[in-house]
């Protein structure tokens, strides 16, 4: 498997409808007239991960204030999201792609290095569109820690909100 073809910022945003935690249905398209931060991440549950969720949880307020809708994505079935969820308090949606066609679409699945090593898995990213569907910004293969901060900064949302 070659890396991943890689979005860019000006490129409409592929639309997905997957489901949630409760299995329900969630489309970007019905997102639209809000801006996302769709966030990409490999396991439910794993330290990096609960670490990013959990500063996606901390932020939300003000990323909400700035008018930020934040959407969690992995390979994970719904019955593990709806666990993870629950066990770290989450309060935004976290959608299922076990197919990796939708992580695929946005290049945040394929080759990676991981340890030193070539792997093929889900790269951690994080993508912002606007209300009209559009990248913003993609960023691939960021850091669990911190990087939600350096996200707010980006958008020039302070952490009051």
């Amino acid at each position: 498997m070659a890396a991943p073809q890689r979005l860019e910022p000006g490129q409409p945003a592929p639309d997905f409808t997957l489901p949630d935690a409760d299995g329900t249905p969630v489309a970007l398209h019905d997102l639209r007239g809000r801006k996302v931060v769709l966030y990409v991440y490999p396991a439910a549950s794993t330290p990096g991960c609960t670490t990013q969720a959990c500063d996606f949880r901390d932020s939300l307020s003000s990323l909400q204030a700035a008018g930020y809708e934040v959407v969690g994505l992995s390979p994970d079935p719904p019955e593990a999201l709806g666990k993870f969820r629950d066990e770290q308090s989450l309060t935004f949606p976290l959608l299922s792609d076990p197919s990796r066609q939708v992580l695929t679409a946005y290049g945040a699945y394929g080759e990676k290095r991981l340890y030193g090593k070539t792997v093929v898995g889900v790269i951690r990213s994080t993508f912002v569109v606007d209300e009209s569907g559009v990248l913003t910004s993609a960023s691939y293969g960021v850091k669990a820690t911190g990087h939600v901060a350096k996200l707010r900064r980006d958008l020039g949302i302070d952490a009051e909100g």
